[in-house]
């Protein structure tokens, strides 16, 4: 958590000094890493204002051959894990600061926490967020009893504009870095995860830029047990701790800067001290392309009644993907940190992954135009048992013999399987049949 303002010294912690690899200067620069006793403290903490969420035995176990557990961090009150080091962080303000206010300047899941639980505990909250934020957005930050102030086309607009804000009126700029607070109230979630669930063997969190809750849980499990392997999962596409792990400092991608689709997960790799953590405990980091999160939103939707976003499926997506092949058999849990997917991109996201798990597929073929050929096609369909969604005929821009139709069928199956099996069927009446593949 970064803290901009003249109260600065006073949330820094007195433990041991660790070497700094990043020139980059804030209050992180000055944090120390995080011991257990701190996480047990901040647990104790904010026990009364967020809600010790379950971590249930999930129905995918059967799929993918082990015992999984999802740690469902979506149903705190904002959809996301934030919320526990932003609680943690707020309390641990002064008194006087408390009364003066805090500000922040994004959308983010982070802001979302700021906005409701400093309102919670009656602290003026200001959110500055761009005009290009979604409407949606907008309207809920204020639901939980924020100001939002809509301040320029950019998030480094809002930025400025909120850091000025601040010294102006005495507010408390906040920005999510990785203070010892900040990380303590993360690490909960791993004090919760091993108390719920038996003989584990493995955790999988979300790592990416944001990895705080993947450094703060670690510092709880390996101190509660060394041998339980924690892993973290990031995207293909902006592989940011993989690459600060093996530069040794924090690295910036500017191409993966706000990402809608990926949220929090796709930014820079924030801070040393969730570096350093991350490099001493942390047992793997494993990638996953974006087809992978797709299809683990789908299985978590099917199979948890789940609307999750990307970053909330990114480490399911290391088990869909076979990316922890060593886990077979295990006892695994699964952190599902935030569930708070657009609604423009629900549809979308949800369209995508049935293509991808080769259960909507679509075809082409040319028919006579005379009665009782359609019915013929949609007889084989309705044999094979395919679902059809959407069926055009084309007839002016027919390039082969005269009355003929162009058809062009989408459908629904179950599986691969029963794509394969249609397929077949189809071919063996129609043989010049197009398939258009994903």
């Amino acid at each position: 958590m970064k803290i901009v303002s003249r109260n600065e010294e006073l949330l820094r912690d007195a433990l041991s000094s660790i070497p700094q690899s990043s020139s980059r200067t804030s209050l992180a620069s000055c944090n120390k890493l995080i011991r257990f006793e701190d996480i047990s403290a901040a647990a104790f903490k904010i026990q009364c204002g967020v809600q010790k969420t379950p971590c249930m035995y999930s129905r995918l176990s059967k799929q993918y051959g082990m015992d999984i557990y999802l740690k469902k961090e979506f149903l705190q009150y904002t959809g996301s894990v934030k919320e526990r080091g932003v609680l943690h962080l707020l309390t641990s303000l002064p008194q006087d600061q408390q009364r003066k206010g805090v500000i922040v300047a994004s959308d983010s899941n982070f802001s979302m926490a700021v906005a409701y639980h400093a309102s919670e505990l009656h602290i003026p909250v200001f959110v500055i967020m761009s005009t290009s934020t979604s409407p949606a957005r907008v309207k809920m930050c204020r639901e939980y009893g924020a100001m939002v102030i809509s301040y320029g086309t950019a998030a480094k607009d809002s930025q400025m504009h909120a850091r000025r804000l601040s010294q102006e009126n005495g507010y408390l700029y906040l920005e999510e870095e990785d203070s010892a607070v900040y990380l303590s109230g993360l690490g909960t979630v791993g004090l919760e995860v091993y108390e719920q669930v038996p003989k584990l063997d493995a955790v999988i969190f979300p790592a990416g830029g944001h990895c705080g809750l993947l450094a703060g849980s670690a510092a709880a499990l390996k101190h509660l047990n060394p041998h339980i392997s924690v892993i973290g999962v990031e995207s293909e596409s902006f592989p940011v701790l993989q690459q600060s792990l093996k530069a040794g400092h924090p690295t910036e991608d500017q191409a993966c800067n706000n990402h809608h689709f990926y949220g929090d997960v796709s930014g820079v790799c924030f801070g040393s001290n969730s570096l350093q953590l991350t490099g001493k405990l942390v047992d793997k980091v494993v990638a996953v392309r974006e087809e992978d999160i797709l299809i683990s939103m789908l299985r978590l939707l099917e199979y948890e009644r789940a609307t999750i976003d990307a970053e909330g499926a990114i480490g399911l997506a290391a088990v869909v993907a076979g990316k922890v092949p060593e886990l077979k058999g295990k006892r695994v849990a699964v952190v599902i940190c935030s569930g708070n997917l657009e609604l423009h991109l629900l549809q979308q996201c949800i369209a995508r992954a049935l293509t991808l798990d080769n259960r909507v597929c679509r075809f082409s073929l040319v028919i006579s135009d005379c009665p009782g050929d359609m019915s013929k096609l949609l007889d084989i369909l309705a044999r094979e048992e395919a679902r059809v969604l959407d069926i055009k005929q084309e007839r002016t821009f027919v390039t082969s013999k005269l009355f003929t139709v162009e058809v062009i069928c989408t459908v629904e199956t179950r599986d691969k399987i029963h794509t394969a099996q249609l397929r077949n069927a189809l071919l063996e009446r129609y043989p010049t049949i197009a398939w258009t593949e994903r």
